[in-house]
C-alpha cells in the first residue's frame, strides 16, 4: 500500500468516526484498527488528529491543481478550482460537516486550520491567474478566503447531489468580488468598484496642455 492509499484509508475511517459520534470522538488508533492499517505507520504520519485534516486540505488543492490547462478567464478558473476542492470534500461530507460544527468549540483547530486555508487559497488564486504579490496581492488573497468562506457555509447545508446551490453561491461570490475589481484587468467587465492595488507610476498626460484645458 503506497503512502496515498494508507493516507485515504485512514481519512475515510476517522470521517466516518465524526460523522457518527462528532470529531471530539476520532481516535487516531481506532480509526487505524478499522482501516486494518499499521499503529506505527499511523503513528509516524500522523502524530496528531489534525494532522489529518492537514492531510485532508492537501488532498483538496491536489485535486484542484491537477488539471493546470489555464484554460478560460480568471474568474472561470477560479470557479473551476474551488469546486474541484469541494469535489473533494464532497467525499467525506458528513465527516466534514461534524468537523465544522466542532471549530467553534475548539480555537486552536480553528486557527492551525484558518493558516491552511489561507495557503491553500494562495495556491488556488496564483493557479487562477491573480497576481498575490505585494500588500495587494495580500488583500486579494483574503478576498479568495471570503470567496471560500461563503461558499463552504452554502456547501454545508446543500444536500442537492449535483450541489446546485452551492455552485450558485460560488458564482454569487465570484460577481461580487468582480466589482471590488479580484480579477485582471482583461477579465473585469465592471468599471466601478475599488481602484486596483497595483501601485504603478501614473502615465504622464497625452498632451502637455491637458491639464489647462480643464481649467479654461
Amino acid at each position: 500500500m503506497d503512502t496515498d492509499d494508507f493516507d485515504t484509508a485512514l481519512l475515510a475511517a476517522a470521517m466516518a468516526q465524526a460523522e457518527q459520534g462528532g470529531w471530539s470522538s476520532v481516535s487516531l488508533l481506532d480509526a487505524a484498527r478499522t482501516a486494518g492499517l499499521s499503529l506505527p505507520a499511523t503513528r509516524e504520519r500522523f502524530p496528531i488528529r489534525a494532522s489529518l485534516l492537514l492531510r485532508l486540505g492537501r488532498i483538496a488543492d491536489d485535486s484542484a491543481l491537477a488539471d493546470d490547462t489555464a484554460t478560460g478567464n480568471a474568474r472561470e478558473r477560479l470557479f473551476d478550482l474551488l469546486m474541484r476542492r469541494l469535489d473533494v470534500f464532497q467525499q467525506y461530507r458528513n465527516g466534514i460537516k461534524a468537523v465544522l460544527r466542532a471549530l467553534p468549540f475548539d480555537p486552536p483547530l480553528a486557527l492551525l486550520l484558518g493558516g491552511a486555508t489561507l495557503e491553500s487559497m494562495r495556491w488556488m488564486a496564483d493557479a487562477a491567474g491573480i497576481n498575490t504579490t505585494g500588500l495587494g496581492g495580500l488583500v486579494r488573497v483574503n478576498m479568495v478566503v471570503g470567496i471560500w468562506t461563503h461558499t463552504l457555509r452554502t456547501w454545508e447545508k446543500d444536500d442537492s447531489e449535483d450541489m446546485g446551490s452551492t455552485m450558485a453561491a460560488l458564482d454569487q461570490a465570484l460577481d461580487k468580488a468582480t466589482r471590488f475589481r479580484l480579477f485582471p484587468a482583461e477579465t473585469d467587465m465592471n468599471a466601478g468598484g475599488l481602484p486596483d492595488l497595483d501601485f504603478a507610476e501614473p502615465e504622464p498626460p497625452a498632451h502637455p496642455h491637458a491639464e489647462n484645458t480643464l481649467q479654461e
